[in-house]
């Protein structure tokens, strides 16, 4: 496994209100989707981007952060194998993604996640 990725998921209480912060301000003024939970804005020229999440629509926690990764079943069972605890299964979503999320030792959830094909 390859990580490809990564975005920082910050929270946030309301996407709307937080928004211009980051594309006005901040410039990362291309919005590349919008659910309503979670959107990601990026910069047009140099594709620096942060995800806003207000609270994960199908897992039980938050992540910190999503690795975009090259093979996600690899890294799941790799995971596995380690003995890592696995807070949301491997799972695809509606929107259009395989992921599940992993604790790290140190207590920190990450989205390991692939664009389904």
């Amino acid at each position: 496994m390859r990580v490809m990725r990564i975005t920082t998921n910050l929270p946030v209480a309301d996407i709307d209100s937080a928004k211009s912060f980051y594309t006005d301000y901040l410039g990362l003024s291309t919005e590349e989707f919008n659910l309503g939970w979670v959107a990601r804005f990026t910069d047009p020229d140099t594709g620096a981007h942060v995800q806003l999440v207000t609270g994960d629509a199908t897992a039980p926690e938050d992540s910190v952060m999503s690795l975009h990764v090259d093979d996600l079943d690899a890294a799941y069972e790799d995971a596995v194998r380690r003995g890592y605890e696995i807070v949301h299964p491997l799972t695809t979503e509606e929107w259009g993604v395989r992921r599940f999320f992993v604790r790290a030792p140190d207590g920190t959830v990450i989205n390991v996640v692939a664009h389904h094909h």
